[in-house]
């Protein structure tokens, strides 16, 4: 059976690589959503103002990032930030990216645009279906390979964030527990 210093010991322990792994995770969703905002690490996207909605939002830069740096201060506040990263890289995944697409085969007439061309796909999942990847979205080159990399990590670290901020919060409550315990 672990005695109580053994627990206080091992609670500190966690908590140093909690808070490691909090902060690292922050600065890699930061790092992912700035990446967002210059597809094929060209800016004239950025500047004409052609990037899509999910990423202007900047969900890994403050909800990811900022928000999940403060969970030194405020576990909730990092938890609701991941839970936001987590839900608008979801969404952003299902809507696909934003990108120029041709019209013309809604409205019969030579036209592009930009927007979110896979919101209206009802029959078909761009995600699964690979031949639309390169023949929809006409610039940037490579959308829907930078959009679905980008938010897939994303997920994949807000939804790691949410863990470890889960395991925060009960390595903090036991900590207090045994900390009153102790006394």
């Amino acid at each position: 059976m672990l005695s109580s210093p053994d627990v206080m010991a091992c609670s500190r322990t966690c908590s140093c690589i909690l808070g490691l792994s909090l902060g690292t995770t922050a600065l890699f969703a930061a790092g992912a959503n700035l990446v967002l905002l210059f597809p094929n690490w060209d800016v004239t996207y950025l500047l004409r103002g052609l990037i899509g909605r999910h990423a202007m939002l900047g969900s890994g830069l403050w909800g990811g990032g900022l928000m999940m740096l403060t969970s030194l201060l405020s576990s909730s506040l990092a938890f609701l930030g991941a839970l936001i990263c987590f839900i608008t890289s979801g969404v952003a995944l299902k809507d696909g990216p934003f990108c120029m697409f041709d019209v013309s085969s809604f409205n019969q007439t030579q036209a592009w645009k930009y927007g979110y061309p896979f919101q209206d796909l009802h029959n078909r999942n761009y995600l699964y279906d690979h031949s639309l990847w390169n023949s929809v979205c006409l610039e940037p080159s490579k959308a829907v390979i930078w959009h679905v990399a980008f938010f897939s990590i994303l997920l994949c670290i807000s939804l790691l964030q949410i863990l470890l901020v889960v395991i925060h919060f009960i390595n903090s409550f036991l900590g207090l527990f045994c900390s009153l315990c102790e006394k």
